[in-house]
Formats: C-alpha cells, structure tokens, sequence
C-alpha cells in the first residue's frame, strides 16, 4: 500500500514540475516575442580570484540533484523484475536532467542577472505581462505541492535507513507501531527546524553536496567496491573506485572552501 501511494504521489510530483516548466516557457515566450527579455549573458563574469573560487559553489548543487542512491534500492525490491532497474535508473535521470535543463534555461532567459537562488522566489515580482499575479500564483502553488509529494518518497528512505541503523536487531518498524509514530514525528520535526533556521536553499545544498551527497553519490560505492566482499570487482572497477574517492574528497575540499569563502565575503560590508 505504502509504495503504491509513493508511486501514485511520485507520478503527480513529476506532473506538477512539467507543469512548472510549460508555464515557465509560456511566460518566456510572451517576453520574447514582447522584446521584454535581455540578451542573457552565456558566459560567467570572472573578474577576480574570488569570482573564480565561487564558481565551484554551483557543484555541490549539482551533485546533490543527481544523488537518489538510497532510493534504488527500494525501488528495485518493488519490480517484478529486478533486471528492469537499469532501464528505470537511466530513465529518471534522463526526465530529471531535462526538468533540470528546461527550468534552468527558461529561468535564466527568462530573470536573466536577477536570477535568485531559489528561482521561486523570481515569481514575488511583477512579470510585466498580462495575469502575471496569476501566474505567480500558479507557480508557487504548482512547485509547492511538488515538493510535498516529493517529500514523502525521500522521508520514507530516509526513515527505512535511519532505522536499521539505530535498530539493527530490532523487528520491521511496520510492524511496531511507537517506533514509527516516534521516528516519524523526530524526523518531521527536525526537518521543519532545519528549514526554519537554514537562510538559504543554496546555502544548505552547497554543504550538502559537498559533504553528505558526495559521500552517498561517489565515495561510498566506490569503497564499498574496493571492499569487494563477494570478491567480482575487476582491477579496473578498483582503479577507478580509487579514482573517484581521489576526485571526491579534492572536490570535496575545494567545494566547502569555495563555500566558506563566499558566505564571509557576504557578510563583509564592501564599503568598509
């Protein structure tokens, strides 16, 4: 029952973002054709060391886009047939790629310089054109209720996991019903603290992508691949394990640098 709901829930949740986008494309066309809409500049505008060292900030963020690791797993167990996997994992990379791509190009387009963190944030202002209140409106209201469906399908993960790691022994939370209402409610709580007291989206994905998504997204598998405890990894698949956890952690190291630096370089007046 539970993942025929997430099923039905992840379904609309991708709906809701297609429907993001055709708005988001629909509002840039009427400015295009308006000639309301700058010339949007392809290039980013390194001037100094600083500007150099802030463009690495954007990686985490992307890493943490493309980290559903702790869902395969669960999904997997739910096909008929196991072998299916592949085809759904390059599947729902390719439709979150595109969303990815869609709503990047047509925000930047559309918001240009003014493109903020959080692009929702974009559609507060007055669009210039005709029912751009509406609009407004339909766009926040239409990613808001993505993200709630979204929610539930990484909270059920992250409860599975979080379990077995505090209750190895214990039997399925299914089945115990306290355990569950507990887990349920410290997690949900948590969550709603930490978006309460976190100033910005970017500034947590920037640490948790250069800290948590990397470490589930590369340096994990590839140790686990190292470890190699059914003894099938080839030599290449341990060349590259290493690899990677090489490539991780130095991209690691620069990201949460890069990161650091920027948010004191906000926070500093430049007039003193």
């Amino acid at each position: 029952m539970l993942a025929d709901s997430l099923r039905y829930s992840s379904a609309l949740a991708v709906a809701l973002a297609i429907v993001f986008i055709v708005i988001m494309a629909r509002i840039t066309f009427i400015k295009l054709f308006n000639g309301s809409i700058a010339p949007p500049r392809l290039l980013p505008n390194v001037t100094d060391f600083t500007s150099l060292w802030k463009l690495f900030t954007a990686a985490p963020v992307l890493v943490t886009a493309f980290v559903c690791h702790f869902n395969v797993h669960t999904i997997d167990n739910e096909l008929a047939d196991s072998s299916l996997i592949q085809k759904v994992v390059r599947a729902s990379l390719v439709l979150c790629s595109s969303v990815y791509i869609l709503t990047a190009s047509f925000g930047f387009l559309l918001f240009g310089e003014s493109t903020l963190d959080d692009v929702l944030a974009n559609f507060d202002a007055d669009l210039g054109i005709p029912y751009g209140s509406l609009f407004n409106d339909i766009v926040r209201v239409s990613y808001a209720l993505h993200l709630m469906l979204v929610f539930p399908v990484i909270f059920s993960s992250l409860r599975f996991y979080l379990n077995d790691l505090l209750f190895p022994s214990a039997r399925s939370i299914d089945l115990d019903n306290v355990r569950f209402v507990l887990m349920t409610t410290g997690l949900i709580f948590s969550s709603y603290v930490a978006a309460n007291f976190i100033p910005s989206i970017w500034d947590a994905f920037q640490f948790t992508g250069a800290t948590a998504t990397v470490c589930l997204g590369f340096i994990f598998p590839a140790a686990i691949a190292l470890r190699d405890p059914n003894g099938i990894a080839t030599k290449k698949d341990k060349v590259l394990s290493v690899v990677m956890i090489v490539l991780a952690v130095s991209s690691n190291v620069v990201a949460i640098s890069s990161n650091i630096n920027t948010i004191f370089n906000k926070n500093v007046d430049p007039h003193e």
